[in-house]
């Protein structure tokens, strides 16, 4: 029996294409790609002639019989068209598919835009959420943002050069005129990262030519000395948590987040209170 692996492609420069990335792609058996026009620039750029699949939106469902049969006779590797498979692409239905008929599964980590994007934001990294694509109409769009305006994590979203103003517009009017990094073409020639307020980032890109892929990286809500809970309020919550026996390390980075309180406030308190 064969492994599945996830393998990592570059977002745009080559050369950030692992060792370890090719080697994987050589020996495989065959390789499952988004896009086998794009994913054979990339193999003939590395010398690979391993054979290849489609694997895309829509055919996930109808080739998961065929690759799966290829994996019971040795290993297939899924690539999507840049970054790290099954992030926003096909490859979720597979990967559960594979574990279902009990093959190993095992990733080849590589470049992931919303992660690069993240590192170098200027923002928060100890918790984000990562939402992918925004929807494309408006209202869809402006109801989507509103359902996470009350979220603490940093904030991560695609979108594309077309929507780019428009999004941006829904987030101030959703979220306020929070601190975001603007990521575009990032690892590529026209590469960009554009941080300040989101009415900055509108101004800015009025300005600036369709191009490129974005990805957005926008401060979660911050609490204010208003919004930080009472001390009684913090106790009932340490409370509850001690009964549910987590450790005091994980009580008081999850309560640090809602309360508005430090980590190292709430970590006082909780090892008084357990005492």
């Amino acid at each position: 029996m064969g492994t599945l692996y996830l393998v990592a492609t570059p977002i745009g420069n080559l050369e950030d294409m692992s060792p370890r990335a090719v080697r994987i792609l050589r020996e495989a058996r065959l390789i499952a790609a988004e896009d086998t026009r794009h994913t054979g620039i990339l193999l003939r750029h590395f010398n690979i002639s391993t054979p290849i699949t489609s694997y895309f939106e829509h055919n996930k469902l109808t080739k998961l019989d065929s690759i799966l049969a290829k994996l019971s006779e040795g290993d297939v590797a899924l690539v999507s068209d840049a970054g790290t498979p099954a992030i926003n692409d096909p490859g979720y239905e597979l990967v559960k598919a594979a574990l279902a008929s009990n093959f190993d599964v095992r990733p080849v980590p590589g470049p992931s835009a919303p992660v690069a994007a993240l590192t170098v934001s200027g923002l928060p990294t100890d918790s984000f959420l990562y939402l992918g694509y925004l929807p494309h109409k408006a209202g869809e769009r402006r109801k989507f943002v509103e359902q996470v305006a009350g979220l603490s994590y940093t904030l991560i979203f695609l979108e594309s050069p077309y929507r780019i103003l428009e999004a941006l517009e829904d987030i101030l009017s959703a979220l306020g005129d929070r601190r975001i990094c603007v990521a575009r073409e990032m690892t590529k020639m026209f590469e960009e990262y554009w941080r300040g307020q989101v009415s900055g980032a509108i101004e800015h890109f009025k300005l600036q030519p369709a191009r490129g892929e974005f990805t957005l990286v926008v401060e979660g809500k911050t609490k204010t000395e208003s919004e930080k809970w009472s001390e009684e309020q913090l106790l009932k919550a340490i409370k509850k948590g001690l009964k549910s026996k987590k450790p005091a390390k994980e009580i008081s980075v999850e309560l640090a987040k809602e309360s508005g309180w430090s980590k190292r406030e709430v970590y006082k308190r909780v090892t008084e209170s357990h005492s």
